[in-house]
């Protein structure tokens, strides 16, 4: 069976919300700019996975999720969400990473993005670098058909 992961597409106005993933040996792709989300608990859809996640990664329930596309690769399926943020980025809560930042898609394509934290430029993430070339291959994801509040 594989791994499933969940992560968030979280945007606005043209801007991504990234997470600047901690420095610690033993988790996936340390010290890197990642996507919110996380591995699927036993029982939970893509959908509940990335709610629970982004809820617990920076204090925030999303409001519509629309699944923008799955990766799959031999060991492991990717669930990338989009989601349009709603929120001040001032009353988000970084519970998990080390850094977040909204980037444009011209830093993104720099292949490195500036953490104001850290005081330094940080790769991506594969997981962010597959998004980016999906959205540079398919363009934006469609805008949610009836926002909530």
């Amino acid at each position: 069976m594989s791994l499933q992961i969940a992560v968030a597409m979280i945007e606005r106005q043209g801007e991504w919300l990234l997470q600047l993933r901690d420095d610690i040996e033993g988790i996936v792709h340390p010290g890197t700019w990642g996507l919110f989300g996380g591995h699927l608990d036993p029982g939970e859809t893509p959908e509940q996975a990335l709610r629970r996640e982004v809820e617990e990664e920076i204090n925030w329930v999303a409001g519509e999720v629309n699944l923008w596309f799955s990766h799959q690769e031999p060991h492991r399926v990717l669930h990338v969400f989009h989601v349009q943020l709603t929120a001040p980025l001032e009353i988000l809560e970084l519970r998990e990473g080390q850094d977040m930042v909204l980037a444009d898609l011209a830093a993104l394509r720099s292949g490195a993005i500036w953490s104001p934290k850290r005081q330094e430029r940080r790769p991506l993430a594969p997981s962010l670098q597959l998004a980016l070339d999906h959205l540079e291959r398919q363009g934006r994801p469609a805008p949610s058909a009836s926002p909530h509040p």
